[in-house]
């Protein structure tokens, strides 16, 4: 009775998963990316600007931590297995053309990401003991005056974290570690949750300094290793930049073991893995960059798209350049798994193909886990108040041990869920709230004054 239950509950998630992440979805997502680069003329041009902002100090502007801790902490949790697994699964779905589409919904992304972070200064707010929170929820009750929507948004957010941004990945660090080193889960599980807590116990400071140095880290080194890569398979490079960008506009196109996808099957998995890689939309970046150092909503804003570049229109596309070329380079791939796709691309590259994959899936998952807790925390605190964030730590972390050891089918098709309703009611504040992110824009950033107001 209740394995069927189980069965009936699966299936039921799966299937609302399946449709809250369908078309309509996508489009008011990429629509949303499209509608604000046009309305805010373009702010992907700022990129270097954005970048240059990123890593510099303005330790007397106010804020809980720099604006470089406030964007590692956000790459932490955007940076994930999805930017391995999840571009390989596009792949294995839509065709190569896939990538194509998953690069472009990330330059598209840098807008919406901007969006959010200025909407997160803008409306952010100062807690008697003098540190800044701010986010989606604070937007929709402040700016618009739908508290009901922020805190749906922030329910939704809670329950998110425990599951994307945590047991999921503690699931894949487990997995991983079983299979490459025969470590058991729960001893894995145990490691896990004792170096998070470390981390996590500490606040939002000590997650934002730890993420600090390993982001930069992590992500260095896997963009070093998948040129390394890209140089071994130099002479399917070529072919393989090719086979992507004709493959996302002919269906007909196929070739080294790839079967011709549809065009709109290129596009719905590519759109749909970038969408859900980058988060841009999703609303959960800005709750970090609102505890930023900062000057002025537009600097955060620069700060905060630079993520969204570094993490679908650099890694992603790095890694969908990696799977496609060794495709190529070895037909004997299987490249309709998703599942393995990854694993078995990496793994034809000698000495540094398999260190590789783990050194990525291992420290961006970790990463992810440490900076979903912070959302969730916030999340919590705007629900409940402060008082409630101790207990929400214990049970993040408790979490961490949990999904190590069970199976999380369930927890996966639920976590979607979570996410797609995350990005309604912050798109509804987005969209809505256009208005004032162009009058700030105009106001620090096409008048040249970015640096001299506060």
């Amino acid at each position: 009775m209740m394995q069927t239950f189980n069965d009936t509950f699966n299936d039921f998630l799966a299937t609302l998963s399946s449709w809250l992440w369908g078309w309509p979805m996508i489009i008011l997502l990429l629509g949303t990316h499209v509608f604000l680069t046009i309305r805010l003329r373009f702010p992907q041009r700022w990129i270097f600007t954005a970048i240059r902002l990123s890593v510099k100090k303005d330790p007397e502007a106010k804020g809980d931590v720099s604006q470089f801790g406030s964007l590692a902490t956000a790459l932490a949790a955007t940076i994930g297995t999805g930017n391995i697994i999840g571009v390989a699964t596009a792949i294995a779905l839509g065709g190569p053309g896939a990538v194509l589409w998953c690069w472009l919904t990330g330059v598209f992304g840098i807008a919406t990401k901007y969006a959010e972070g200025l909407l997160a200064i803008k409306y952010r707010i100062t807690t008697a003991d003098g540190r800044m929170l701010g986010g989606p929820m604070y937007a929709l009750e402040r700016g618009l005056g739908a508290r009901w929507l922020g805190v749906l948004f922030a329910l939704f957010t809670a329950i998110a974290a425990l599951g994307i941004g945590n047991t999921v990945q503690a699931n894949a660090i487990a997995t991983l570690a079983h299979d490459t080193y025969s470590a058991e889960p729960w001893m894995t599980g145990l490691l896990v949750s004792l170096l998070a807590a470390a981390v996590i116990l500490g606040g939002v400071k000590s997650i934002a300094r730890v993420c600090a140095m390993l982001v930069p880290l992590m992500a260095l080194g896997y963009v070093v290793g998948c040129v390394v890569i890209l140089c071994f398979n130099a002479d399917y490079l070529l072919p393989a930049l090719k086979l992507i960008v004709v493959s996302a506009f002919q269906p007909q196109a196929a070739g080294g073991g790839f079967v011709g996808a549809s065009i709109m099957m290129a596009a719905r998995y590519g759109i749909a893995r970038g969408l859900f890689s980058n988060e841009s939309g999703l609303g959960s970046a800005p709750i970090v960059a609102a505890a930023a150092q900062t000057r002025n909503p537009v600097r955060q804003a620069l700060v905060s798209s630079s993520g969204t570049f570094w993490d679908t229109v650099v890694i992603c596309a790095l890694t969908g350049l990696v799977v496609v070329s060794s495709v190529l380079a070895y037909p004997d791939i299987d490249f309709s798994n998703g599942a393995t796709l990854t694993r078995d691309a990496f793994a034809k590259i000698p000495v540094v193909g398999a260190p590789l994959l783990t050194f990525g899936l291992l420290t961006f998952a970790f990463s992810t886990i440490l900076g979903w807790c912070y959302y969730g925390e916030r999340a919590m605190e705007y629900l409940r108040g402060g008082r409630w964030v101790g207990a929400y730590r214990m049970v993040y972390i408790t979490a961490i041990f949990l999904g190590s050891i069970l199976n999380l089918t369930a927890v996966w098709n639920l976590a979607d869920c979570m996410n797609a309703l995350m990005a309604i009611p912050n798109l509804i504040s987005l969209l809505l709230l256009n208005g004032v992110l162009v009058h700030e824009t105009r106001k620090f950033l096409w008048r040249n004054r970015l640096e001299k107001e506060g």
